[in-house]
C-alpha cells in the first residue's frame, strides 16, 4: 500500500486556461465543490483561483482541500534570466503559504502549445546548443530558489514544447542537478507523443517527485498525427481523458511507483472540453477507478 500518497485534481477539466471559452461559464466554487464531492483531498490552481492567500485558503479548507502545487511558464531560452526568476518568485512565495511542496515548471520559450493553428508534430521546437545550456543553467538558479523556501522544482515534459520526448527527457536529468531539478512524470504526455511511458517511469523514478495521471484517447491521438493538428485542436477533440476512460492500463505505472516508495501527489490531469465531458462525472470515474487500481 502506498505510504504518504494523496490524490488530487487539476481544475483543467472544469475549466481551461488556455482556451477560456471551454468551461469559461463555470465558477471556482462549482469546480473546487465537485472535487471535494468526488472525492479528492488536493488541487493544482487554475486560473479562477483567488490569489488572495487567505481566501483560498478558506475556500479550499471548508472542502477539505488542499493546494498540491500550479504550473509556472518559464522563458530561459527565449529571455533574460531576471525576467523568469522574477516571475518565479511571486509564484513560488505564493505556493509556499498555500502549502506546496513541489513547483510545475515548463520552458515555454519556442512552445508551440498555445498556437491554435500550428501542427504539433511537424513543428514541434528541437532547443539549440545554445539553448540547452540555457535551459539547465536557468533551471539550476530555479531550483535555488524553490530551495530557500524549502520546495522542489518539478520539470513538466509537455506536448509542443522543447522537452517532449524520452530523448529530450533523458537529456534533461542527465544535464541537471539532482538536488536542484526533479521530474514531474506525466502518462498523458509521454503516451500521446509516442513513447514508452513505463521505460521512462523506471529509468527516472528517483528523480520523480510529482505524478500526472493523464489518459488517451488512441483515435484521437493518430488523427491529430495524420491531420497535422495543433496540440488545442487535440485538445478539443478529446485526446485527452481520466485514468480508466482511455489506452493506458495504469496498473503498471501504480506498482512500480508503490515498489519505489514514491511520496507525494498523484494527480488527475485530463483538459476536455466539460460540455462534452462532464467534470463531475469524469472526476468521479477517474476517482473509483484509481482506487481499484491502486487502493488509494
Amino acid at each position: 500500500m502506498f505510504q504518504d500518497v494523496k490524490m488530487a485534481i487539476a481544475p483543467i477539466g472544469w475549466t481551461n486556461d488556455d482556451m477560456p471559452e471551454l468551461g469559461g461559464e463555470i465558477t471556482f466554487e462549482q469546480c473546487v465543490s465537485e472535487m471535494a464531492l468526488a472525492g479528492f483531498s488536493g488541487s493544482e490552481v487554475g486560473n479562477k483561483y483567488p490569489r488572495n492567500t487567505e481566501v483560498l485558503k478558506k475556500a479550499l479548507g471548508l472542502r477539505g482541500l488542499e493546494i498540491a502545487s500550479a504550473w509556472f511558464s518559464a522563458f530561459l531560452t527565449s529571455k533574460p534570466f531576471e525576467e523568469t526568476t522574477q516571475a518565479f518568485i511571486e509564484h513560488r512565495d505564493f505556493l509556499h503559504e498555500m502549502g506546496a511542496k513541489v513547483i510545475v515548471v515548463s520552458e515555454q520559450g519556442n512552445s508551440i502549445q498555445g498556437q491554435m493553428e500550428t501542427p504539433l508534430f511537424d513543428e514541434k521546437p528541437v532547443f539549440t546548443e545554445e539553448e540547452w545550456k540555457r535551459l539547465v543553467e536557468g533551471l539550476h538558479l530555479l531550483g535555488d530558489l524553490a530551495a530557500e523556501k524549502g520546495m522542489k522544482i518539478v520539470y513538466h515534459h509537455h506536448m509542443g514544447t522543447g522537452i517532449q520526448t524520452a530523448e529530450e527527457i533523458d537529456r534533461l536529468m542527465a544535464e541537471t542537478d539532482p538536488d536542484k531539478v526533479s521530474l514531474l512524470y506525466d502518462t498523458g504526455h509521454l503516451v500521446f507523443s509516442g513513447e514508452d511511458h513505463l521505460q521512462v517511469l523506471h529509468k527516472h523514478m528517483n528523480r520523480i517527485f510529482h505524478v500526472h495521471l493523464k489518459d488517451v484517447r488512441l483515435d484521437v491521438a493518430n488523427k491529430v498525427r495524420e491531420e497535422k493538428l495543433s496540440f488545442l485542436q487535440a485538445v478539443k477533440q478529446g485526446v485527452f481523458t481520466v485514468p480508466g476512460d482511455g489506452a493506458i492500463d495504469f496498473k503498471p505505472v501504480f506498482e512500480a511507483l508503490e515498489a519505489s516508495g514514491y511520496k507525494g501527489w498523484f494527480v488527475v490531469e485530463a483538459e476536455q472540453d466539460p460540455a462534452i465531458a462532464n467534470p463531475l462525472e469524469y472526476a468521479l470515474k477517474a476517482r473509483n477507478y484509481i482506487a481499484e487500481q491502486s487502493g488509494l
